[in-house]
């Protein structure tokens, strides 16, 4: 997971239909479902918003059901409302629906999504991000009479909205227009989507360094691959003088004008079940559907930006985000490694003749091959895959690596150079900090080569070239399969590296062939669960754990100290082994919990030095060794058996055992192993 910051997101879901026949109560449980895909995100409150009748006298208005907690207390509530009717059909309609993260305001019905212009509900937004100058807007905005209900940065979206639509209340200004003037408006990270009383069955939605996906459902062939991009100049010159296009639909065939339907969501996961034809929105998108017509409008214009957006069939299949036999997303997802690595590795790899291609690469490698040094940059779990790796790639390459936090790297303002590589690691594509040193590097003239797991993710879109993982969807928030597939990913690339090396060529081969065993050797060491289990009730009720290891286990220290934390929250580190004497070794009694990571690999004998150092303090190690050592393991006071393999994939099997560990601890505790608290999968903003 790329925990780096506390500022944290749920999820956005809405829609739309048009001229395709829907009841209420299907429509309400398409929103809570698309809010149930999302519930891996964090979020501590729900909400919807939906189209509605008065029925006093019959007017068009909007109405909300918002609720503190999980989305089932919302589904309740629906439920138990009584003032609507669920069999009411609506030919077009459409709904939005929201989880929230506190960050302004604690969780509360009052300061859940969707927040509201007025009492009248005339306007309606869900909202993921920040908004940095919140206050002065809402300074602004009071000292026009708007009254504020919340204590959300949100609430001064939505009211801004009101304002300037009561501002302009003689002209006829669009819905799209006015949301285009208030993202003008504000500073900070967001994606937006909006519906009105004023505007019935439409919809507006824009992003600024927050995803957002628009899925599209129809009947009829979709009229275009590819979407223009519209560049509007208003004719009250309310937008930016220096964009010249008018915002005339009839120069394009948009998407829709017949019975269709439109999703849309922060998770293309949310949306799968529905449609495989997607939309990925870019910063300053706006995506307007007026009268079933889908355009696509931008408030800036740059000079080297795509005039149109693509139009993407994805992959995923539900049931690859459902949970099956599983009692979790992440004990799926650990057991699913077998077949994530061979995904990641297939079409890459050939095992007969020992060639790597990497396709999203191939054209880049002259380049890479003449660069100065190799720079890896990410946060939290990816950042650990780097550091599993840094060792080959220093091996194979023969180039200065570093190996970087996003967050530090930025503060730092490190300096890079047009010769540099500049590789950005991020499960989800989106991590914000990982994103703005992506954006630092590019500026200054670096290659960028993009490792993610997420097809059409800001990190992909903005990478010169890049790797796709291929893990498939990670629901659970501490990442397993995808930190296993990026690992062997930077393998893959550091092979690719070397391939014309003669020098190099036996320990390529090696390595090559050792990719071939894992599938099955990460299955025997699955094998270990139910010892594992019986491991983690002696540990469970412990308050702090220290893991050890050094040379290619040392990033399985890392990586496993961070698994118990998020899940089991308890203290843990992840100590280096030859640091032991330096401090560490202080901490080592016979009531400390130490796992220690002990094969067979060049630095063994300094390990087991380690290892006698710990005895020799009362300490009681559980180890984690190679099969069969005996040995290693009559030091032991417990051990977890993995199969041995080429000593630079070995941290792939031994980190498994950890996330199995931390798993079996989350679970004893009574804890939520998908949610952990104060967590999220994907950090999008600072």
């Amino acid at each position: 997971m790329e925990a780096v910051t506390p500022l944290i997101e749920g999820g956005i879901f809405a829609y739309l239909n048009y001229l395709v026949p829907a009841k209420r109560k299907e429509i309400l449980e398409i929103l809570v479902n698309g809010l149930k895909r999302m519930e891996y995100r964090g979020y501590d409150s729900a909400g919807v918003g939906f189209e509605g009748t008065n029925t006093k006298n019959g007017s068009h208005e909007l109405k909300t059901i918002k609720q503190k907690g999980k989305v089932a207390r919302l589904e309740e509530e629906i439920a138990q409302t009584t003032d609507l009717d669920f069999e009411k059909e609506f030919d077009t309609h459409i709904g939005i629906a929201h989880t929230r993260w506190a960050t302004h305001g604690e969780p509360s019905p009052t300061n859940s999504h969707p927040q509201r212009s007025d009492p009248s509900n005339e306007f309606l937004v869900c909202h993921n991000g920040i908004i940095t100058n919140y206050k002065d807007l809402k300074s602004f905005l009071i000292t026009k009479g708007m009254v504020f209900e919340s204590e959300t940065d949100t609430e001064v979206i939505v009211k801004l909205v009101k304002h300037i639509s009561d501002k302009h209340k003689d002209s006829a200004i669009s819905f799209r227009e006015l949301v285009e003037l208030t993202v003008q408006q504000l500073e900070g990270a967001f994606s937006l989507v909006f519906m009105s009383s004023k505007f019935p069955g439409e919809c507006v939605s824009t992003r600024r360094g927050s995803p957002l996906v628009i899925g599209v459902k129809s009947k009829a062939k979709l009229s275009t691959d590819h979407i223009p991009i519209l560049y509007s100049k208003d004719h009250r010159g309310l937008m930016n003088p220096a964009l010249h296009h008018t915002d005339s639909t009839t120069e394009f065939h948009p998407i829709g004008n017949k019975e269709v339907e439109y999703f849309f969501a922060s998770d293309a996961s949310a949306i799968i079940e529905h449609t495989n034809q997607v939309i990925f929105l870019e910063d300053d998108d706006v995506a307007a559907v007026q009268n079933g017509c889908l355009t696509i409008h931008r408030i800036k214009r740059t000079l080297d930006e795509s005039a149109t957006r693509e139009v993407t069939t994805i992959k995923m299949e539900i049931q690859q985000i459902m949970k099956g036999s599983y009692s979790s997303f992440m004990q799926k997802e650990i057991f699913e490694q077998p077949e994530s690595v061979v995904n990641t590795m297939r079409g890459r790899v050939n095992f007969e003749t020992n060639q790597v291609v990497l396709g999203g690469i191939k054209d880049f490698m002259t380049e890479i091959r003449r660069c100065r040094r190799l720079l890896f940059i990410a946060c939290g779990t990816s950042f650990h895959s780097a550091v599993a790796t840094r060792q080959l790639m220093e091996e194979l390459t023969e180039l200065p690596v570093m190996v970087e936090l996003a967050s530090d790297f930025l503060d730092r303002q490190t300096p890079v150079f047009r010769d540099d590589v500049c590789f950005f690691i991020s499960q989800s594509g989106e991590t914000a900090d990982t994103l703005m040193a992506l954006r630092y590097c590019k500026q200054r003239g670096a290659l960028i080569v993009g490792i993610t797991n997420t097809v059409g993710s800001s990190i992909c879109r903005e990478s010169h070239c890049g790797v796709h993982i291929n893990a498939g969807p990670e629901i659970g928030v501490a990442s397993t399969k995808a930190y296993t597939s990026q690992f062997i990913s930077l393998v893959m690339f550091a092979l690719v590296m070397c391939e014309d090396r003669i020098s190099m060529q036996d320990r390529r081969t090696e390595i090559i062939q050792g990719l071939k065993n894992l599938p099955s050797q990460i299955k025997a060491v699955l094998e270990t669960d139910e010892h594992v289990n019986t491991l983690a009730r002696e540990l469970y009720q412990q308050k702090s754990l220290l893991v050890m290891g050094r040379g290619y286990n040392y990033a399985t220290c890392l990586e496993g100290a961070l698994k118990i934390k998020e899940l089991t929250y308890m203290h843990s580190e992840g100590i280096l082994a030859g640091e032991l004497k330096h401090g560490p070794l202080a901490l080592v009694d016979k009531a400390m919990p130490v796992m220690m990571v002990v094969t067979r690999d060049k630095v063994y004998p300094k390990c087991m030095n380690a290892l006698q150092q710990v005895k020799a303090r009362h300490g009681r190690p559980v180890l984690l060794c190679t099969k069969g050592d005996t040995e290693t393991q009559k030091y032991a006071y417990n051990y977890v058996e993995v199969p041995q393999t080429v000593d630079c994939l070995q941290g792939v099997l031994t980190v498994i055992p950890m996330q199995l560990l931390s798993f079996h601890i989350a679970v004893l505790r009574g804890y939520d192993v998908d949610c952990p608290r104060n967590l999220a999968k994907s950090v999008t903003v600072e």
